[in-house]
């Protein structure tokens, strides 16, 4: 890499975490609680002995397992990127260099998926055996066929569009690349709903009647515009309860799990869908597109300032290089994970404080998060470091006590 090269990246990184810094500062709602958030509930006041033993004990299985595959998965993209034999593999395939670059994708998210699929298998046993799946074997094998198809497709286009803009823009790649992965970043997330959640579940729109009412009533009154409310056929894979708004625009719809409408009465279904109506009425997937874009900018910036010590001599247009761009992609989500997760927790907490604003139900609210921590047995009392590294929403037990003060109670 040249003194060009480091300089261009450096300003790139800069210019990246600035963005990012300003962004989380201007939109990220650091103290989204009235009065303050309160410590978490006592697990005694809202669960029994016997249903916060089987929390712990599944989710002490779960993080076993997950945790598992995730240092595996980690110690063998380093292998291959930070060794020779990741480029030699490289070497080795035909076509021209773009062709090249998917391809290795490809047989690295293979290889990862290899090593890893005693974990995922054990994990899906785990679920079968507590209740929290009814997914057939054969269901859980498409679903991660699918999975790590979008995988390699994400992957080598951003790849390609990286090393496309090293080989044509020797000295200012860093900054064009940066900027274009930016915007990729942001057009994900409007495709994302259009292309890839059809890929996992099918939809259709829920019957008129009272609660379609509701949840668009609802919607009026957090004066979010909804184009459609739809139901998808998530029990066939899972038991977890859920909602979501998905889309822009006219392309806006509240898509309820259809275990959710089946499992929970009308008045905490309209608690889950108001806390999901909240993240749309502050347009939260933009505000967490704008941040990743920001974040992409200054890991362009980063990774040049890597690529030249870690790349022997390689040019950073070498589709050699792919190995060692994925393990460093790899470590950095790792790495990146508690500032974002930091960042998710405000915006969850708001989305409650949203929710319990919008329909004046705290009780409702706490009801649906007690049934909500049953069903998929989430640990009351994760360990402090476990939520800090990996929790990406509040624990059950500070979102009621969230909901007991601003309810009065």
């Amino acid at each position: 890499m040249t003194h060009g090269d480091r300089r261009t990246s450096l300003v790139v990184l800069v210019v990246g975490v600035v963005a990012f810094v300003g962004l989380a500062a201007w939109l990220v709602p650091w103290h989204p609680v009235p009065g303050g958030t309160p410590p978490p509930a006592s697990p005694g006041s809202v669960f029994t002995a016997r249903q916060i033993s089987a929390a712990e004990d599944f989710s002490t299985w779960a993080r076993v397992w997950s945790w598992s595959s995730l240092a595996v998965s980690l110690l063998v993209a380093g292998w291959l990127g930070f060794t020779r034999l990741g480029a030699r593999l490289v070497e080795r395939l035909p076509g021209r260099w773009w062709v090249q670059v998917v391809l290795t994708v490809a047989a690295l998210v293979l290889v990862g998926r290899v090593v890893t699929l005693p974990f995922a298998v054990l994990m899906h046993r785990l679920l079968l055996d507590r209740g929290l799946t009814h997914q057939s074997w054969g269901g859980f094998a498409s679903d991660l066929v699918r999975t790590e198809l979008v995988t390699i497709v994400t992957t080598s286009v951003g790849l390609v569009v990286l090393l496309a803009c090293a080989r044509r823009w020797r000295r200012a790649w860093p900054a064009v690349a940066g900027g274009l992965l930016a915007v990729l970043v942001l057009a994900g997330s409007f495709v994302y709903p259009l292309v890839v959640e059809p890929l996992f579940n099918s939809f259709t729109p829920l019957p008129d009647g009272p609660l379609r009412s509701q949840i668009l009533r609802l919607a009026d009154r957090e004066h979010v515009h909804v184009d459609d409310v739809l139901v998808a056929d998530a029990s066939r894979r899972t038991t977890t309860l859920n909602a979501y708004v998905s889309g822009f625009g006219s392309t806006r719809r509240v898509v309820v799990y259809d275990n959710l409408l089946k499992d929970l009465p009308d008045d905490q279904v309209l608690s889950v869908v108001a806390h999901e109506l909240g993240h749309a009425r502050h347009d939260d997937v933009v505000i967490g597109s704008l941040l990743g874009a920001a974040g992409a900018l200054a890991g362009v910036g980063l990774l040049g300032l890597l690529v030249g010590p870690l790349g022997r001599r390689r040019a950073m247009g070498d589709p050699a290089l792919v190995p060692l761009l994925l393990a460093l992609l790899a470590i950095g989500t790792v790495l990146a994970s508690p500032l974002e997760n930091a960042v998710s927790r405000q915006i969850e907490t708001r989305a409650d404080v949203d929710a319990l604003e919008a329909t004046h139900d705290p009780q409702a609210f706490i009801a649906m998060q007690r049934q909500l921590s049953l069903t998929s047995l989430a640990d009351p009392t994760p360990p402090a470091w476990s939520q800090f590294w990996f929790g990406s929403h509040p624990t059950t037990l500070t979102r009621i006590a969230i909901a007991r003060q601003l309810g009065g109670s």
